[in-house]
């Protein structure tokens, strides 16, 4: 898919450079869990807050990592998976809260569905990768919250948050279907893939209407009014693709036409003919929102390109390629060994001075799949086969 020279910086970033230092300078030794931000030196930048949604994606990071053969992280995973329990699960079991201070507190209690989210996608593959059965019992207590504390009475998806109040999300949404993959991967429990069925149906009657991906839904599922109604994500688009080839491949469940429709959508209007970036936003009809991009809308390129290639059949090599080295180029140049530059302006000019511990979640998993399509070329995809 990419050129050998490309997969070796790709294997170094990751190996060599990315997995160390974020082991190194982004666990909390003294409070548990993870620091928010990094300086450019790497150092702690001092965020009055802990997202717990950062904390879950490092655990998944290092369990992942293990998986691959790299498990210097296995130990700080599990700790981080322990910590995420004791500090962020709610007393009373509606799920995790949203934000801790950076000493472990309860800072924002509000059990939300993209965090919630993102702590099953922990669960899944920190018990994947360790085989702790305490993991496994949280995983499957993580989806019950969800569906206990979220549900909407009308029976297609969930709130956004337990308020239950205001416009409706497809995001959340999107990355439960993710979460319920890796359970199922990490379990072979039909309960999660009949779970990932339930949001892709809801994705092809309400959140795709074929051609392009709504944001924001009024409570009915339908688009928002006004401009907010309008607004797409090349990189959801991408990242969409990428998870309904999974759950075909897992499944057997033919999802190419859908799988088609989005890249083609997203690379057409998403991506800037001139340096190849992808837009942070696009209109429904094709006008360029926001023509800056951060890093994660360029890795979902690269995961819809393999995507392509895995479940399409057709030759993604070029805009994999371009998605590849505008990462390691652009984003992944500095400012130090494993760091990033999270955000260009449509300039192509830096827009911030911290280093989102988040946006290693990204990078990895993206370089993952290229590194597991590359090792095993396309073969009908991995994992358990559902009803097999």
């Amino acid at each position: 898919m990419i050129g050998a020279d490309l997969m070796a910086r790709v294997r170094t970033w990751t190996f060599d450079d990315a997995l160390p230092f974020w082991l190194e300078h982004s666990v909390d030794r003294r409070h548990g869990g993870f620091i928010e931000t990094l300086d450019p030196r790497g150092r702690d930048a001092g965020s009055p807050f802990k997202r717990v949604r950062v904390a879950c994606r490092q655990v998944y990071v290092y369990s992942h990592a293990a998986q691959l053969g790299w498990d210097k992280g296995l130990e700080a995973a599990v700790q981080g998976g322990r910590d995420l329990l004791d500090q962020a699960w709610r007393d009373d079991d509606a799920g995790f809260v949203r934000r801790l201070t950076p000493q472990g507190a309860v800072l924002d209690p509000t059990v939300d569905l993209y965090d919630n989210a993102f702590g099953l996608f922990a669960l899944a593959w920190l018990y994947r990768a360790s085989g702790e059965t305490w993991a496994r019992s949280a995983a499957s207590r993580a989806l019950d919250s969800v569906r206990r504390t979220l549900h909407h009475p009308a029976g297609e998806g969930y709130w956004h948050d337990e308020a239950r109040s205001g416009a409706r999300l497809q995001n959340p949404h999107m990355h439960l279907t993710e979460a319920c993959i890796a359970a199922y991967d990490a379990t072979a429990d039909a309960q999660y893939i009949e779970e990932a069925l339930r949001i892709a149906t809801l994705f092809r009657r309400r959140f795709f209407d074929g051609t392009t991906l709504g944001e924001v839904f009024t409570d009915d599922w339908a688009r928002a009014p006004g401009p907010a109604g309008r607004i797409t994500e090349p990189g959801h688009q991408m990242e969409w693709a990428w998870i309904l080839a999974a759950l075909q491949q897992r499944t057997g469940e033919d999802m190419s036409a859908t799988i088609a429709a989005l890249v083609t959508q997203s690379e057409a209007t998403g991506v800037d003919p001139d340096s190849g970036a992808t837009f942070n936003a696009v209109r429904d009809d094709g006008v360029v929102l926001d023509a800056g991009s951060r890093t994660w809308p360029n890795t979902e390129r690269l995961k819809a390109a393999v995507a392509t290639a895995e479940t399409l059949g057709q030759k993604a090599d070029a805009a994999a390629e371009a998605a590849v080295r505008i990462l390691l180029d652009r984003y992944l140049a500095g400012p130090v060994p494993g760091g990033w530059i999270d955000a260009f302006d449509a300039q192509g000019r830096p827009l911030c001075d911290v280093m989102p511990t988040s946006t290693l979640y990204h990078v990895f998993l993206a370089f993952a799949e290229v590194m597991r399509i590359e090792t095993s070329p396309p073969q009908g995809g991995v994992g358990h086969r559902f009803g097999q």
